[in-house]
């Protein structure tokens, strides 16, 4: 007799996301579990929610990261212009907003730094190199958080079919057993 239930490569979670067990017997499941076709149907339900919650979050976290590289890039790019002109000797003019729909002109003239907004309102003076260190250092963790985050919902949309297709083979199997209830009791 195959198992009840078995996981998915052996994974049992990936980051506090639990793997679903695929059900290849429904009655040893039921009986292993001790639980009713009701409460079985409750519990995957309520996983199945639970998936579909941390889904949304990532969902959140990968769409703040995605938004998030081209910003790094942009400043990676406006640093090396930066340099480019100091190398060359020229001045830099660069438009800039002072608020919403107001804009200034501004002539760069051989900067030595830069600053960088860092968040929760704090901004440091970095000379170009060290800003070009730290951009290009944030730019490849955003990237390599991406690669995770894109691994955890590929995992999570796994165990969610697997939760889906867990709900469908136990309610087919308590219909079955109604019908063949029902057809012992008519014969």
């Amino acid at each position: 007799m195959a198992a009840s239930a078995s996981t998915p490569q052996g994974v049992a979670e990936r980051r506090g996301i639990p793997a679903a067990a695929f059900v290849e017997d429904v009655e040893a499941y039921l009986r292993q579990a001790g639980l009713d076709v009701n409460s079985a149907l409750a519990f995957l339900q309520e996983r199945l929610q639970q998936y579909k919650i941390v889904e949304m979050k990532l969902l959140a976290q990968q769409r703040d990261l995605q938004a998030k590289i081209p910003d790094i890039e942009k400043c990676l790019d406006i640093v090396a212009a930066l340099q480019a002109k100091k190398d060359l000797g020229e001045a830099l003019i660069a438009d800039f907003e002072l608020s919403e729909g107001i804009y200034s002109r501004a002539k760069i003239e051989d900067t030595d730094s830069v600053c960088l907004w860092l968040g929760a309102n704090v901004m440091l003076e970095y000379s170009c190199d060290e800003a070009n260190a730290l951009l290009k250092k944030n730019l490849e963790n955003a990237k390599a958080s991406l690669e995770v985050l894109v691994a955890d919902l590929q995992f999570l949309r796994d165990q969610q079919t697997i939760t889906q297709v867990t709900i469908a083979r136990v309610f087919n199997w308590d219909v079955h057993q109604r019908r063949s209830k029902q057809a012992v009791k008519e014969t």
